[in-house]
């Protein structure tokens, strides 16, 4: 059975971005793993951290729960990120889970041209959002994770599903949600 990990950088129960991701999820075939980066209380990783980090890599001590989050990311079929637009990106939970993935050694290393080369076996990452104003060409937390995806973990299959403008004054929130959904709907690919 294909796995499925959720990234889910939600702050509330009733956001809007993690029901459009849920409806993503229900949609897709495989055994869901979440990760709830709020619960978790992920953290930036430290100086300590990160020279610790380096030495279980060099030492080959993969298993280390400092790698926890590399290795869950580098050993799952598909992802699904919910992430909602913050300043023109995200939050900074999902810069701080991001930044304890992207581990050369466990997710990624470099060739002897100095090239990335994934260790990943996903083959579809799916990143969900929405925005209280219009988003248009500005998704840069999109733009982030795809570049991520693309160049270091070579996921060939990478999707961004946004519902955008939904504070604005007079704006029907569920017809906009329903709108994303049935977009989402009429192009699903339920495989990863």
């Amino acid at each position: 059975m294909q796995e499925i990990l959720f990234v889910n950088a939600c702050t509330r129960p009733q956001s809007r971005t993690l029901r459009l991701a849920r409806h993503v999820l229900a949609g897709l075939e495989g055994q869901i793993q979440e990760v709830e980066l709020y619960r978790e209380k992920v953290m930036p990783l430290s100086p300590e951290e990160v020279e610790q980090r380096q030495q279980l890599v060099d030492t080959r001590e993969l298993e280390h729960p400092l790698l926890s989050y590399a290795r869950q990311f580098a050993q799952t079929d598909g992802v699904v990120i919910a992430a909602p637009y913050w300043d023109l990106a995200f939050s900074a939970v999902l810069r701080a889970y991001l930044e304890r993935v992207l581990v050369a050694g466990v997710t990624f290393r470099y060739d002897r041209q100095g090239v990335p080369q994934s260790l990943c076996r996903a083959r579809r990452l799916i990143y969900v959002t929405t925005s209280g104003g219009p988003i248009g060409g500005l998704n840069l937390g999109y733009g982030y994770v795809k570049a991520l995806g693309e160049t270091f973990f070579h996921i060939p299959q990478i999707q961004c599903l946004q519902a955008e403008g939904l504070d604005v004054w007079g704006t029907d929130v569920e017809a906009i949600l329903g709108q994303a959904m049935d977009r989402w709907d009429t192009g699903m690919d339920t495989t990863l």
